[in-house]
């Protein structure tokens, strides 16, 4: 394979492999931020936040998003509404990437996308983290079972009804079973809350 001869090619390469990049990971690769802004300049990338770089003619997806907040927030976890969208069990789109981060975690400053901070304690915090892949970038964002208990212990943030719906979906989906379902609600404080729309949801009658 032939390598690529300039920094021009190198940037474009790298983003084609990775869809979107910051400026930190072309630093380790020998791009320096005057080449970036010379290529930004150029039209052939495009500056799609502080520090945080996609070719021009990449495919703008609802998901994108989330690998644009992994990149700048990486001890954050995609959760709740953006987390039951990703997985399939709800039709809403939410209009901010729903974020947990620890109780002293440090926001972001990033204009784009709009970020909606959810603070969680030990061990929600750490209990259930999955690793997708989303535009080229490791995601971590909460599992199916997590999520939805996630979502019932939480009713301030995400409406019953919309919990309710999620975990018909995932039932009857077949994502999760009803076994998996009730040992994460257990573990993760939900079970109460959750238990009596599982037991009708599962039951032969």
């Amino acid at each position: 394979m032939t390598k690529p001869k300039t920094l021009r090619d190198r940037i474009i390469l790298y983003l084609q492999d990775r869809s979107i990049a910051r400026a930190s990971e072309f630093r380790q690769i020998g791009i320096t931020g005057t080449a970036l802004s010379r290529a930004v300049a150029a039209g052939d990338i495009i500056r799609i936040s502080r520090g945080l770089y996609q070719l021009p003619d990449a495919d703008i997806e609802t998901s994108q998003a989330l690998a644009e907040v992994s990149k700048r927030i990486p001890k954050g976890t995609i959760c709740l509404t953006s987390a039951l969208a990703f997985h399939g069990l709800t039709d809403q789109m939410p209009r901010q990437v729903w974020v947990a981060i620890g109780s002293k975690d440090r926001k972001s400053r990033m204009s784009y996308p709009p970020i909606k901070y959810v603070r969680f304690q030990q061990p929600y915090l750490s209990n259930g983290i999955k690793t997708y892949k989303v535009s080229g970038i490791d995601v971590p964002i909460y599992s199916i079972a997590k999520t939805l208990a996630d979502a019932f212990r939480n009713p301030k943030l995400v409406d019953k009804s919309v919990a309710i719906e999620s975990l018909r979906t995932a039932l009857e989906d077949r994502k999760i079973t009803a076994g998996e379902m009730a040992k994460e609600a257990r573990e993760n404080g939900a079970w109460n809350q959750i238990r009596p729309y599982l037991e009708a949801l599962t039951s032969n009658g």
